[in-house]
């Protein structure tokens, strides 16, 4: 069995079959509980995340009712059983019952982590199978049809934190790897999706550099300079403020 949070949720059942989690707040619940997997979540934080400043006066009854709905509908698609229980009450609330190898984030979290240690021991290619592995579990943005209240939002911001986190490991084997030019694209992608990230700035420019293309990596450089004067009316970091004027110079470029 795995449940699959990153991208459009689902679980594939150990008979290989897919079951889409339909858009519902029993749904939202079920994946709250399944994020937090290692603790018992009080009813006081679900019923935040269900109607955040506004729960209705049966919010406890109603909790207990979408519980009750999402115990029904794993046990109608055969994803638990009487021997195999997922949703557990615990006071004072309810706990997932789930291994870390049946849930993706899980999984993910593991292959990144062990990605970035592998790096660290300069095992350069087990390191990029790690984290190509870790980041090939994701099939869109987190939780892409599932309401969000703003506990799994806060969720979501981890999820998506882990995966730049993992996408910058793989740049980093990748550039002591030699592999150098093949990752443009992405670190242009990636300065689109988060302009204001200094570091991978600093790695488009240097990538450029060391293919020759000097001139996108000047523009690039101002490119920034003038996200940051616009949206936070202040300079590069001194230290891409000297990348520039080595770039400038012609003069070896290292990040």
């Amino acid at each position: 069995m795995r449940f699959n949070l990153l991208g459009r949720v689902h679980v594939i059942t150990d008979a290989g079959c897919v079951i889409p989690l339909k858009s519902s707040k029993a749904t939202q619940l079920l994946v709250l509980l399944l994020l937090r997997r290692h603790e018992v979540v009080g009813a006081g934080v679900l019923i935040e995340e269900l109607w955040a400043d506004d729960p209705p006066r049966s919010a406890m009854t109603t909790l207990q009712t979408y519980v009750y709905h999402t115990r029904r509908l794993l046990e109608e698609q055969r994803v638990t059983s009487d021997e195999r229980e997922l949703v557990l009450t615990q006071p004072p609330g309810y706990f997932a019952l789930i291994d870390e190898d049946e849930l993706d984030v899980a999984v993910a979290e593991r292959l990144i982590r062990a990605g970035g240690r592998l790096l660290e021991e300069n095992r350069l290619e087990e390191a990029l199978a790690s984290l190509d592995a870790g980041l090939d579990l994701w099939r869109g943005p987190a939780l892409s049809t599932v309401p969000c209240g703003r506990v799994l939002e806060s969720n979501i911001a981890h999820l998506e934190e882990l995966r730049l986190f993992g996408m910058q490991l793989r740049i980093d084997a990748n550039w002591r790897l030699g592999r150098i030019g093949p990752m443009i694209p992405e670190l242009r992608s990636l300065v689109i999706s988060h302009p204001l990230n200094e570091t991978l700035h600093a790695k488009l420019m240097g990538a450029l550099c060391q293919m020759g293309r000097r001139a996108e990596a000047l523009e690039s450089y101002r490119n920034l300079r003038r996200i940051l004067s616009d949206e936070l009316g202040v300079d590069p970091t001194p230290e891409i403020q000297r990348m520039h004027m080595e770039i400038l110079n012609g003069e070896q470029v290292l990040v």
